[in-house]
């Protein structure tokens, strides 16, 4: 796979029928390696090896149910107390990221009402923090510490 902007991690991959599978240890289960799973399973290895997030807490592929249709959010990460602290979305290394993935992270905060914002394509991330009493995103320059954003 790719190198990305990110430490070197250890990962059990074998190949399924012919295709590469990633062990996802928040899934617990083998999934098909595609360049966005190899991003996302980077990433997460990254917020709990580097930046202390406990893998109790985080999610992958969770369902969202908006105006009817179902989406899906690549990872959420949640506080001790069980509510959605973080949203996280991956695009493959060859994706640009875009205004238009701003907006689909977005469109998933509506339900979710986090605080952070997590978007990358393994070159590039992008770390958001969001204001709702006045209504202001700002642009963190890295991704904080799990304690940095649960406040425990």
């Amino acid at each position: 796979m790719i190198e990305l902007n990110l430490p070197v991690y250890s990962f059990q991959i074998k190949n399924r029928q012919g295709k590469p599978v990633i062990f996802d240890r928040l899934r617990k289960r083998f999934v098909a390696l595609t360049p966005e799973e190899w991003v996302r399973q980077n990433v997460v290895e990254y917020l709990i090896s580097e930046k202390s997030y406990p893998s109790a807490l985080m999610a992958n592929e969770i369902s969202l149910q908006q105006n009817g249709v179902k989406k899906r959010c690549d990872t959420i990460v949640y506080n001790r107390e069980g509510n959605p602290l973080l949203i996280a979305e991956f695009k493959a290394p060859e994706i640009e990221i875009t205004q238009q993935t701003f907006d689909q992270i977005a469109r998933y905060n509506i339900m979710l009402k986090v605080s952070y914002l997590l978007i990358s394509n393994g070159l590039k991330h992008f770390c958001c923090q969001v204001d709702y009493e006045r209504q202001h995103v700002s642009f963190l320059p890295d991704i904080p510490f799990f304690t940095a954003i649960s406040g425990k």
